[in-house]
């Protein structure tokens, strides 16, 4: 075996006991706060949208595009089965 093959070898050894001792505790709850954020910023951009005052327009302008995507997994997650008229989502 190469040293270059035992490297990567031990790497991943390394990478997974990081994994188990680091993040695999915690990963519920850095997922809930993510997820968390994530609906904020949403309700953000959506409020914006509507034509509500947005205190972080600015900031929020650019990652509309990237936030499109998965749109339709959130507004089924606050409850609502459809949103908006025909081709906004559903």
């Amino acid at each position: 075996m190469s040293m270059r093959a035992r490297f990567g070898d031990w790497w991943r050894r390394l990478e997974r006991g990081h994994e188990l001792l680091f993040v695999a505790r915690w990963r519920q709850g850095l997922r809930r706060e993510a997820r968390r954020q994530d609906d904020t910023l949403r309700a953000l951009l959506l409020l914006e949208s509507l034509g509500v005052d947005n205190p972080v327009a600015y900031e929020t302008l650019d990652v509309v595009p990237y936030l499109v995507a998965d749109f339709h997994a959130w507004h089924q997650r606050m409850g609502r089965d459809e949103f908006g008229d025909a081709g906004v989502c559903c």
